[in-house]
């Protein structure tokens, strides 16, 4: 035990597992992790099997994506005023139903686009409810200190497990055992998760009469923060035009190419995912065993956003397996290293009491854009080409976020002494 407590010691990324709560968060969210991987190829998969069209994969992340946009809001407000272990539980039952009866189904031969599509909106109302308890509860278990390594080892986890491991799985199910039978594997995962989250101990803090006001006052106080922080809403929107230019083509037509225009197999697409996994894995690595953020965080978070954006356009001139591997591994990468930054930010920024409202605000706004995404992905490809979508949404994506870095006030953390202080308290030395 004393060799292993040495190695925790020793490299940065491992000292959040010292505390015990975040021990078992971070067990379920690897579990969970690797289920959302078989997903992505169980899901692609299956429903080109159904209808090998790029407009069925869009209704698919129509389905997923619609429930978030209307219910997050609310699942922020929840998510300050509750147990967020509970919220956290609900969600991956919720989940956990909906994808276990898509396998249970697929199985029997009785799945159809429509009830597909019906049990992936059950599928995207429980991530609604799950997401913002989950950002909002990492500042709640980790101290301060220790959030840069927290969240590096979080990003750590998703390409590991989500990207790399799940894909994997999920290809080497599909095609050894059916699409079923990796949907039911993913069903498993968000049981395990939710075990996990159960066995914290971590208890919200009681509310005295003062704090103590309604689910409408409380969403507009996250609305009037998140107003008053240029840097916050600025971030936000370009969330919401970038995605809306990339998410789309790069979750509908990168499965197409790779099935289709390279001639591959869902093992090849898992290949393709696992290796963005590995450039996030090299990423989080680097950074959680630096334990801070870029000293200037907020230029660094935008760069790396343009470049991550870019690399979608990749996917419209490869023309080998390998070739999509390099792009995924170069947008990943940097996907990873925004995510590390973004995530630090708002837990040292932004005010405890507030950060499930505005965790919620900033996945609300930033995937309004994505039902439209998935809407007009399939018309756009049908109309211009699969390659002409992807280079577009790609080249579009980065000149947005670029702009958008320039915005006076979007970058004001690295000018205004936040960031700074924000710095001192990274550095500060961990309890022994």
């Amino acid at each position: 035990m004393g060799k292993v407590r040495e190695l925790v010691d020793r490299v940065g990324i491992l000292r959040p597992l010292r505390v015990r709560d975040f021990a078992f968060l971070w067990i379920g969210l690897t579990v969970s992790f690797i289920g959302d991987g078989i997903y992505i190829i169980a899901i692609a998969w299956q429903t080109y099997d159904l209808s090998n069209s790029p407009s069925a994969l869009a209704a698919v992340g129509i389905a997923w994506s619609l429930p978030q946009v209307v219910l997050l809001l609310v699942s922020g407000v929840l998510s300050d005023r509750l147990d967020r272990r509970l919220l956290m539980i609900a969600g991956d039952v919720i989940r956990g139903i909906a994808i276990a009866t898509i396998g249970i189904m697929s199985i029997g031969g009785t799945l159809t686009m429509t009830s597909l599509i019906v049990l992936v909106v059950v599928y995207g109302a429980g991530q609604a409810l799950f997401g913002p308890a989950f950002s909002s509860i990492v500042p709640q278990v980790v101290p301060k200190e220790l959030l840069v390594q927290a969240n590096s080892l979080g990003q750590f986890v998703r390409p590991v497990a989500w990207t790399l491991i799940g894909p994997l799985v999920g290809g080497a199910l599909v095609a050894g055992l059916g699409t079923g039978w990796a949907f039911v594997t993913d069903a498993a995962t968000f049981a395990i998760s939710a075990v996990m989250v159960g066995l914290m101990r971590t208890r919200p803090h009681a509310r005295s009469e003062d704090e103590r006001t309604s689910p409408w006052a409380d969403l507009k106080e996250g609305l009037r923060y998140v107003r008053s922080k240029t840097w916050l809403w600025v971030a936000m929107l370009t969330g919401t035009v970038s995605l809306l230019a990339t998410w789309g083509p790069w979750e509908v037509l990168v499965p197409y190419v790779v099935r289709n225009d390279l001639g591959g197999s869902a093992a090849d697409l898992g290949l393709v995912f696992g290796a963005g996994g590995v450039g996030s894995l090299t990423v989080a690595l680097a950074m959680g065993q630096r334990g801070r953020l870029p000293r200037r965080a907020m230029t660094a978070l935008y760069v790396t956003w343009a470049v991550g954006m870019l690399m979608t356009a990749g996917f419209g001139l490869v023309s080998t397996v390998w070739q999509a591997m390099a792009v995924a591994f170069i947008s990943e990468s940097c996907i990873t290293a925004l995510v590390v930054i973004w995530f630090t930010l708002l837990q040292r920024l932004v005010p405890g009491h507030l950060l499930g409202r505005v965790s919620s605000l900033d996945w609300l706004i930033s995937i309004a854009g994505v039902p439209l995404s998935f809407a007009v992905v399939g018309p756009a490809a049908a109309a211009f080409g699969v390659d002409a979508t992807l280079i577009a949404a790609g080249v579009i994506g980065a000149l947005v976020t670029v702009a958008f870095m320039f915005y006076p006030g979007a970058r004001d953390p690295e000018r205004d002494g936040s960031l700074d202080a924000a710095r001192a308290a990274e550095i500060s030395p961990a309890p022994g």
